[in-house]
């Protein structure tokens, strides 16, 4: 059994391996299967509150519903922004009235989410923020560009941090405003090709973008204690799935290695048994403090152990299988995107885990300035 888990949570999972089990692999578009996780009262179970067309379970249950999910290899969430990032901020901190409009929405799977933080020149460092919105009358008037922004291309609704107080520095002066994104001439999404081939970053534009002022969540110039309380909530059960997911793709390298002749070789089964080892150690970490707030650092230590492991993953995958690894699943022409099989996406992907999320660079000074207690960096 998992952390928490008791029999009645074991039974629990026997129900969810059999929903998914008549549903996986899914056929449908990303947001059809968001509506049905959403009519299957799937969405919403980790929220403090419930009556919003969600049912809550506890810890032991989010972990059997995130851990089988992964493992049933389910698409990948279009709504987990929504779910897990801005309900339990408008749970925490917005009014009766916002909670009574977007929860329901984001439980049913019928509004997507996507989140407007990172700016040019303000990547980790989110304090820089430039962004601008002016109150006229009703509403903000939102000015800025947000960069590196998931899934904005399918997205209904932006939750934006921007700058509420003139001449403000850092992180006074900053609110957390609700956007919707069907704004035209005013929010211009445009994707960003990477090197897998795909787009799901993009960049996003606001010319005179309207937000309402009931839409502000936490109050006007409390924004910083919004997006960080956000931020806390990026973590949790999600972080055991993401470890199926990478157990699933160690193994398939594994059976790579055994079939190319690779795990002949002593250092490369040295390699590969010390990624096994260092994925059970990270699960037994999250496992450790899992539902815990005490250890302040424990959400960088979690970001800094699984991106360079996940790195280290995709440099073995290309070198398990030599010569073959530059060669795609099918002809490359300058008319047609190129192809990637999963472990030339794992090695090319896992490129940016150690940038987004909170570079390490950033993760190491949290831990240094907030758990170690060493001076802070001068900012300008």
């Amino acid at each position: 059994m998992d952390f928490g888990c008791t029999l009645e949570d074991e039974a629990f999972r026997d129900e969810v391996r059999e929903w998914l089990a008549g549903r996986v692999p899914w056929a449908g578009d990303r947001r059809g299967w968001e509506r049905t996780l959403g009519a299957a009262g799937w969405i919403g179970l980790g929220w403090r509150e419930e009556g919003y067309g969600n049912r809550t379970v506890g810890l032991g249950r989010q972990v059997v519903w995130a851990e089988e999910y992964a493992r049933s290899r389910a698409p990948t969430r279009s709504g987990h922004i929504g779910e897990n990032l801005l309900a339990p901020t408008l749970i925490a901190h917005g009014s009766a009235e916002q909670k009574a409009r977007f929860l329901p929405p984001v439980a049913a799977g019928d509004e997507l989410w996507c989140q407007g933080y990172s700016e040019p020149g303000a990547g980790s460092d989110l304090a820089g923020i430039r962004t601008e919105a002016v109150r006229e009358g009703d509403t903000y008037r939102i000015t800025g560009q947000k960069i590196w922004t998931s899934l904005a291309h399918e997205a209904d609704w932006c939750f934006v941090l921007a700058r509420t107080e003139a001449g403000s520095r850092r992180h006074r002066g900053l609110s957390f405003l609700l956007v919707p994104m069907d704004q035209p001439g005013r929010i211009d999404v445009r994707p960003i090709r990477q090197l897998t081939g795909t787009s799901e970053f993009n960049e996003v534009f606001f010319d005179g973008a309207h937000a309402r002022v009931e839409h502000l969540v936490g109050g006007e110039g409390n924004g910083w204690q919004v997006a960080m309380s956000l931020l806390g909530f990026e973590r949790g059960v999600s972080t055991l799935a993401q470890q199926i997911g990478f157990a699933q793709e160690l193994a398939q390298v594994v059976e790579v290695a055994v079939a190319t002749g690779a795990a002949d070789d002593p250092v490369v089964r040295d390699l590969l048994v010390r990624q096994w080892a260092e994925l059970r150690t990270m699960r037994w970490n999250a496992l450790r403090t899992l539902g815990s707030s005490a250890d302040r650092g424990a959400p960088s230590v979690a970001k800094l152990l699984w991106g360079r492991w996940h790195q280290r993953l995709g440099e073995l995958a290309v070198r398990v299988r030599g010569a073959a690894a530059s060669v795609g699943p099918a002809d490359w022409t300058a008319e047609a995107p190129y192809e990637l099989d999963a472990l030339q996406h794992l090695f090319l992907f896992s490129r940016a885990d150690t940038i987004y999320g909170g570079s390490d660079e950033i993760q190491r000074t949290i831990i240094a300035e907030r758990v170690l207690g060493l001076p802070r960096e001068a900012k300008g």
